[in-house]
């Protein structure tokens, strides 16, 4: 969402999460004038880890300009550094997805000193006050953390007079990001210090541009030790059930499984159990069957009919009518009809209720209305009441950016041709041989499904010794659950002490 939404974040992904379309370009965008950067910093203190930490947390403004001096794009940064300051612990760059998302669902939910305190069992976060408590699941004990809001969300904008298309795409945000780490290594005297740079959702996507411009572009000068992506999105096709894309389909099948377990519509000893079995369907029969299109064979398509079944909690009639191929909108909608109900996208395990029940598609997305509000007061309290940042500017959580963004890779790759940005990470890896990558899926989301992940992946050309992967027991934010967000944790901190 979040995060990632891609949380929330969660969170998110254009797609991946709400647009909550802004149609006031003006915000994306401030009067031309001589911009000095704010820094506020305060000396706190907190228990991480089981650690004592005493660090100093510092929001700033990092203002990138164009080649003729112009102020073109000011980047919000909020970093929390241990004191007295140590070069030898590691700094992990992290930042949210959307694209349009601010860093608030990874701050203020899983990784930042305090987190805002909301239901951990799949109930909507209600009403404020909400409660900003202690974090000690935050990784300072083990290092550094500096969160990035790329031009356009969170409090970070575009100076009037600054075409969008310089920041608002694929490469563009890549190499945006990758210069604002570059100039806070440079401002922190941390150039020698372990890095590891990760993100949510479309966050992970960003996490392959950037390596790319910091590992593999024209500089080649930053050296990272690790890559941490939750919920990951790296090859589009995964997701996006356009006709005759048949993948799309088998990416989502262990997902549809692992909801319909959850909500008692399909048996199974486990998550894990019914997921596994609804993996080896899918990528055997089910694709099989998708792949024959008209030629599949009467008794052929009547067998993983009733297969489909058994694992969706669907009706062999409906499947039958949707031709094997039920989208994950339609899927929202039927799983929880008889009972008046929608599941979440984010999150499979929110429902809700719609204006009524006869429609193909739910009204909204149940996982993420019931935990907005909530991340965005936080994250106001915080950087404003508590950091001092001063502003008149709206916390873009989610903003209008998505709209402006290019998908283009280069001249020859576009999101409507065939997105795959796993490449990236793969060729950094085969150039740096400590490179190593951390993996966290969460069985009920749907934004950016387990198994897609699993399959981007494991395509040739990423060293599978060096890949970790980890499920959680909630959706794309599975930090949202109190026992997924000890675990993942506990887990990232297990991944950085393993250098």
């Amino acid at each position: 969402m979040k995060a990632l939404l891609s949380a929330v974040a969660l969170a998110a992904l254009t797609a991946a999460l709400p647009a909550h379309a802004d149609d006031h370009s003006d915000k994306l965008s401030a009067s031309a004038q001589t911009i000095e950067p704010q820094v506020r910093t305060r000396d706190l203190s907190g228990t991480f880890g089981g650690q004592r930490v005493n660090y100093r947390a510092t929001i700033g403004e990092t203002i990138l300009t164009a080649n003729d001096g112009k102020q073109e794009a000011v980047v919000v940064t909020t970093s929390y550094v241990k004191t007295p300051r140590d070069a030898s612990r590691p700094v992990f760059f992290i930042y949210n997805g959307g694209p349009g998302s601010g860093s608030v669902w990874l701050q203020m939910g899983a990784f930042g000193p305090k987190r805002v305190a909301i239901p951990s069992d799949a109930r909507d976060d209600g009403a404020p006050p909400y409660p900003i408590v202690d974090n000690p699941d935050s990784l300072l004990d083990v290092a550094d953390l500096v969160f990035i809001d790329p031009p356009g969300t969170g409090f970070s904008y575009l100076t009037e007079g600054t075409d969008k298309t310089k920041y608002f795409g694929l490469e563009e945000d890549g190499k945006a990001v990758a210069e604002v780490i570059r100039r806070w290594i440079n401002d922190n005297g941390r150039w020698n210090s372990p890095k590891y740079l990760g993100g949510e959702s479309y966050g992970t996507t960003r996490t392959a541009m950037v390596v790319r411009e910091l590992e593999g572009g024209t500089y080649n000068d930053v050296g990272l030790n690790g890559l941490i992506l939750i919920s990951t999105i790296l090859d589009f096709a995964m997701r996006e059930p356009t006709p005759g894309n048949e993948m799309a389909y088998v990416a989502t099948l262990p997902n549809m499984a692992a909801a319909a377990y959850y909500h008692g519509k399909v048996q199974a000893p486990s998550v894990e159990a019914i997921a596994e079995e609804a993996r080896q369907f899918a990528i055997g029969p089910y694709a099989s069957a998708l792949l024959k299109g008209q030629d599949l064979p009467a008794a052929e398509r009547a067998a993983v009919r009733a297969e489909l079944s058994r694992l969706t909690g669907l009706s062999e009639t409906y499947l039958d009518n949707a031709e094997l191929r039920v989208t994950s909108q339609r899927f929202y909608k039927e799983l929880l009809r008889d009972r008046g109900l929608t599941i979440g996208r984010l999150d499979a395990r929110y429902t809700g209720k719609d204006y009524d029940s006869a429609g193909e598609t739910p009204d909204a997305d149940p996982s993420f209305y019931g935990i907005d509000a909530g991340y965005t007061a936080a994250i106001n309290s915080w950087a404003r009441d508590t950091l001092g940042f001063e502003t008149d500017r709206e916390y873009q959580s989610i903003g209008s950016v998505g709209q402006h963004w290019n998908w283009k890779i280069g001249s020859g790759w576009g999101r409507n041709a065939y997105l795959n940005v796993a490449p990236y990470i793969g060729q950094a890896m085969r150039q740096n041989s400590q490179l190593r990558l951390f993996n966290a899926q969460g069985w009920y989301d749907f934004a950016t499904p387990f198994f897609g992940a699993e399959y981007s992946l494991n395509r040739i050309g990423i060293p599978q010794d060096r890949v970790t992967l980890e499920y959680y027991d909630a959706g794309h934010m599975m930090y949202i659950r109190d026992e997924d967000r000890q675990k993942l944790s506990g887990d990232i901190r297990r991944f950085i002490r393993a250098r």
